[in-house]
């Protein structure tokens, strides 16, 4: 059964966590962008088909989670350590979804001594500070104007752009995978801030250095994503010394997350 708590970093903020519990390895999971940072029905029953202990957290800015401006991907290493110590864990592996992509390879460069595997579904690659970034996506404002820094961002209206998803991931919006709807329409019922944090850190330099990165990984991308578009985990496959790239026909932006409990059993036996 999951539990949450605040828990109080050493600089005084708090962090929303949540542990699903369980015997088997651990990972950490880091939620899209924007979702409240609990365990999910179906991220909980992809883990125990894979054998996993989930432990996520509400990034700053989510949730009960204090908001950091300016935040980089890097300084979610430094959270990842925190959540990982207070709950006495040793050695994890790192696994996100799309917003929360950037944030698990970041634990892998900066926590080499702890992180063993790393596992992305439709997860963003660095800004390459040209137009090839943005190519394929639906609705690239939220990114273009974050770019131009918090202001920018924060100035434009959050709306949803239906056409970001394909027929397969309304199908799973409507199935197995509805919980991440609700949980993405309450974590934007919590304010927007801790959204154009996520897309600011997108846009600018991460933080980290991808070719030091020693943990292997597993980017799993669907073709059809109008979100992340394909192109992104080949930019992340190029970048990374242990990087394996599995691409899904017809998969979009949600429908990817079929390959989920596939992902957490490939992070754990790494």
């Amino acid at each position: 059964m999951s539990e949450q708590r605040d828990l109080r970093t050493p600089d005084g903020r708090t962090l929303r966590v949540t542990d699903a519990g369980g015997d088997g390895a651990v990972v950490l999971w880091h939620a899209g962008s924007p979702q409240t940072g609990a365990v999910i029905a179906p991220v909980l029953a992809a883990a125990e088909t894979a054998g996993v202990r989930i432990v996520t957290w509400a990034r700053p800015g989510y949730s009960t989670s204090t908001r950091r401006p300016g935040r980089s991907v890097a300084d979610a290493a430094a959270d990842a350590l925190i959540v990982a110590d207070a709950l006495g864990l040793g050695r994890f592996a790192a696994v996100g979804y799309s917003g929360g992509g950037p944030h698990a390879i970041a634990a892998a460069a900066l926590l080499p001594d702890r992180v063993t595997a790393v596992g992305t579904l439709a997860g963003i690659a660095p800004d390459t500070g040209t137009d090839d970034w943005l190519a394929g996506m639906a609705a690239p404002a939220a990114l273009v104007a974050a770019r131009s820094g918090l202001d920018a961002r924060a100035a434009l209206p959050d709306d949803f752009d239906p056409a970001s998803f394909t027929d397969t991931d309304w199908a799973a919006l409507e199935g197995p995978w509805s919980a991440l709807g609700e949980d993405a329409q309450a974590g934007g019922r919590e304010g927007p801030l801790g959204l154009i944090d996520d897309d600011v850190a997108f846009a600018r330099p991460w933080g980290i250095d991808l070719a030091a990165v020693e943990a292997p990984v597993l980017l799993v991308q669907g073709e059809a994503d109008r979100v992340v578009p394909p192109a992104h985990g080949r930019l992340l496959a190029a970048a990374l010394r242990r990087a394996e790239l599995r691409l899904r026909p017809g998969d979009g932006h949600v429908s990817v997350l079929g390959a989920l409990p596939e992902v957490l059993a490939w992070v754990a036996r790494a």
